[in-house]
Parts: structure tokens; C-alpha cells; sequence
């Protein structure tokens, strides 16, 4: 990578990883439909006006259904999950769990778009499900809401990967501002029926937990996702795959410094299972890549334009 591809590639994965923090430090502040919204409106409002500036437009046509299903699912329901999930585990755990999406996208890529199953993306699945029970054992004593978290956390990158594999046709009829910016908008009508509770958490809520809600909107949302864009048009998605595996630690480290949270160990091992199955079903054996790693050059292609990402 060259200096601006990899300063971009960093960005994200910084960005990304201080989502995890700020959402388990706004919670307690906002309900979880309610900080979706926030940040989504405040993501959309930023986007739109960078698409503004760049005169790029609305898409195609052809890219609305992709659009709609993902900012429905990705954008909408994935955000408000997670931010449910954060409400009732820490961040590094919560980090850890979300990043078996890839492998989840892998899985619906070869389902519906016929991209095959792998064998080592079969074996992957195997090892981060390992990893999410020794995940579900380790709270196992700590209550019903911490499986519940945990539930909801799995269920965060389920939404995740099917948003993401939905928005893949949709990059073959809009450039990846326009796919991002309308699927951020169509997150945020989603989440209309949270302005209420929005609303009256505003009233109550400190400003540094609405100044947080801003922060996701802007940054971790709207910045880190034309970071990414930015730097995966400039090289492979394989390597920017490995820039994503930084951001669980990089969660553990932020939520340590900064909320004096660190999971028990044997979470933080059924974590690295997780995250090793993820490394298994991308690394290549001796045959042909099957698109679990890297991106085609057909546009029609699955490609991995944000399967790699721990996108918050």
C-alpha cells in the first residue's frame, strides 16, 4: 500500500473500534433504537453533503433494491442490535462476537450468489462457532443478560452480513458514496419511529453522551466508511482483510484505557476462536481462490468491498 492507501486502511480501523467504546458508553444514556438514530441521522446529514459536493447524484435504477435491503438491515437493524447487545456486554466482547460476519457473509455469498462453500470456509464457521459457545460458557454464571448480549451480538453480525451481501449488486449500478450515503438514509427513515424516545433522551442525557451520538454519525459512520472505499480501491481487499483483524484489539485496548473494562479470560479466548475462524476461511490453500479473499476483477463478481470490515 502506499502512504494515503494505508493512512486510510488506519483510519478505519481506528474509527471503527472507538464505535464499539462510545456505544457502550452512550447506553446507558439512550435507548438503543434511539442512538441508532442519532447516529444515523447524523451519518446521513454528513454523507449528503459530500455527495453534494462530489455532484455525484442518485445511482442507477438497478442499485435501489441492494440499497434499500441493506440500509433496512445493515445500517438500521444492525445498529440498533448492536447498541442492545452493548447495553448488556463489554465492548471487547462484543467486538470479538461481531467479527464472525465475514464468515457469515461468505456463507449467504455462496448461497445466493453461488459463490460455493469452501472447505476452509466450512471449518472456519466450525471454529468461530467453538468460539462464540466458550464465549456463551464464560457468561454462562453472570445472568441471563449477559446471554442475552451475547445473543444479540451474534445477532448483530448476522443483520450485518446479510446487509452486506444484499448491497453487493447494488455497487455494480452506483459508485460506493452514492450505495452508502442513500443506504445511511434509508438506516435513518428506518429508525424514524425511535424519534420519540430520541427525543426525550436528548432532554436527559449528559452532552458528552450526545456529543458521542454525533461521533458515531460522523465518524465511525460517515468518515470510516469513505476510508474504506477509499483504500480498498486502491488495493486487495485480502490485504485490507488483515487491517480489520486489528480492531477487536484495539476495542480491548480503547475499553481497558478508557472504561476500565476488560473481559474474563476465558472470554478473551473464546474471542481469539472466533477470530482464528474468521483468519481460516479467508487463508488460501492450494486451490483456486474461491472469492472468500480477495477481490475479482468482474464487477459481477461477489466482491469483498466491505466483507472484511467490523463495520459499527
Amino acid at each position: 500500500m502506499d502512504r494515503r492507501t494505508m493512512a486510510a486502511a488506519v483510519t478505519t480501523a481506528i474509527l471503527w473500534a472507538s464505535a464499539f467504546v462510545v456505544i457502550r458508553d452512550a447506553a446507558p444514556h439512550f435507548s438503543a433504537g434511539a442512538l441508532a438514530e442519532g447516529r444515523l441521522l447524523s451519518g446521513a446529514v454528513a454523507l449528503l453533503l459530500l455527495l453534494g459536493l462530489r455532484r455525484e447524484g442518485l445511482p442507477g435504477r438497478g442499485a435501489w433494491p441492494g440499497i434499500i435491503g441493506s440500509g433496512v438491515l445493515w445500517f438500521g437493524g444492525y445498529m440498533v442490535v448492536l447498541n442492545w447487545g452493548e447495553k448488556l456486554v463489554d465492548a471487547g466482547t462484543a467486538a470479538m462476537l461481531v467479527n464472525i460476519g465475514p464468515i457469515l457473509i461468505a456463507l449467504l455469498g455462496g448461497w445466493l450468489l453461488q459463490e460455493g462453500f469452501p472447505p476452509r470456509l466450512l471449518l472456519g464457521l466450525g471454529v468461530s462457532f467453538t468460539g462464540a459457545i466458550v464465549v456463551g460458557v464464560s457468561s454462562s454464571g453472570t445472568g441471563s443478560s449477559s446471554m442475552l448480549g451475547i445473543g444479540l451480538c451474534v445477532l448483530a453480525a448476522v443483520t450485518y452480513a446479510a446487509g452486506v451481501v444484499l448491497q453487493k449488486p447494488a455497487l455494480r449500478h452506483g459508485t460506493a458514496l452514492q450505495v452508502t450515503t442513500f443506504g445511511c438514509v434509508i438506516g435513518a427513515v428506518a429508525t424514524l419511529p425511535f424519534s420519540g424516545q430520541l427525543i426525550a433522551d436528548l432532554q436527559t442525557a449528559p452532552v458528552s453522551s450526545t456529543i458521542g451520538m454525533v461521533y458515531l454519525g460522523l465518524f465511525p459512520t460517515a468518515l470510516a466508511f469513505y476510508t474504506w472505499a477509499y483504500a480498498l480501491s486502491r488495493t486487495t481487499a485480502g490485504r485490507m482483510g488483515a487491517t480489520t483483524y486489528v480492531v477487536p484489539a484495539l476495542v480491548l485496548l480503547m475499553s481497558w484505557l478508557f472504561l476500565g473494562e476488560v473481559p474474563a479470560a476465558l472470554t478473551l479466548v473464546g474471542g481469539a476462536l472466533c477470530l482464528l475462524g474468521v483468519a481460516v476461511s479467508r487463508s488460501r490453500g492450494r486451490d483456486a481462490d474461491t472469492g472468500t479473499g480477495t477481490v475479482q476483477a468482474s464487477p459481477v463478481r461477489l466482491t469483498r468491498t466491505r466483507t472484511d470490515g467490523d463495520v459499527i
